[in-house]
């Protein structure tokens, strides 16, 4: 990995459409990510400084932060910015190209589309969990991409109204949209 995928988040993220990352296996090319910008972004696990579970995100560039959700899922961010500055890009989905017998035995009952299809499913099928929290993934650079969409990234009540969500425009492995879930009041 070199330079094009270091730097401002909103910068890298972009860059990183069509790159190829490989791991446990199996090969994925990047169709969509989200940018976080650390301390001027309230969506970010690194906007209230650093603690143990995001100590990763402060550098230096170029190492998974690796994070467990929902009680059962592993979520991996590329680190973007340099050491001291914790930026990093979600890797929401993507399109499995080499690996295909592994990638189905990790998700057996999910179609070739959808192996990849959001952050979760990225992880199980490279075989990615919180061992992997800090080190360097092999990723390589991929064609330009030169049709890509921006929105809200998924699921955030913080900064929600941010486009700082990309994605391949019409590539079929890109997860689908979701607002985060209103919060219910106790006693409603």
């Amino acid at each position: 990995m070199t330079a094009w995928a270091e730097g401002d988040p909103l910068e890298v993220a972009p860059r990183l459409l069509g790159a190829v990352l490989t791991h446990g296996g199996v090969s994925v090319r990047l169709t969509e990510v989200e940018a976080y910008a650390g301390p001027r972004d309230p969506g970010s696990h690194a906007h209230r400084g650093q603690t143990a579970r995001n100590a990763v995100m402060f550098g230096p560039p170029g190492r998974l932060y690796v994070y467990f959700v929902y009680g059962m899922h592993f979520c991996a961010n590329l680190v973007t910015g340099p050491e001291g500055d914790p930026g990093a890009v979600l890797l929401r989905a993507g399109e499995v190209v080499a690996g295909h017998d592994v990638a189905r035995e990790r998700r057996p009952a999910s179609s070739d589309r959808d192996l990849a299809r959001g952050p979760a499913r990225l992880c199980r099928v490279l075989g990615i969990d919180l061992s992997h929290n800090g080190t360097r993934p092999d990723l390589v650079a991929g064609d330009t991409v030169s049709d890509v969409s921006t929105g809200p990234r998924v699921g955030l009540r913080l900064a929600a109204d941010r486009p700082w969500r990309f994605w391949i425009t019409d590539d079929p492995t890109v997860s689908t949209y979701r607002p985060a879930a209103p919060r219910r009041r106790a006693g409603r």
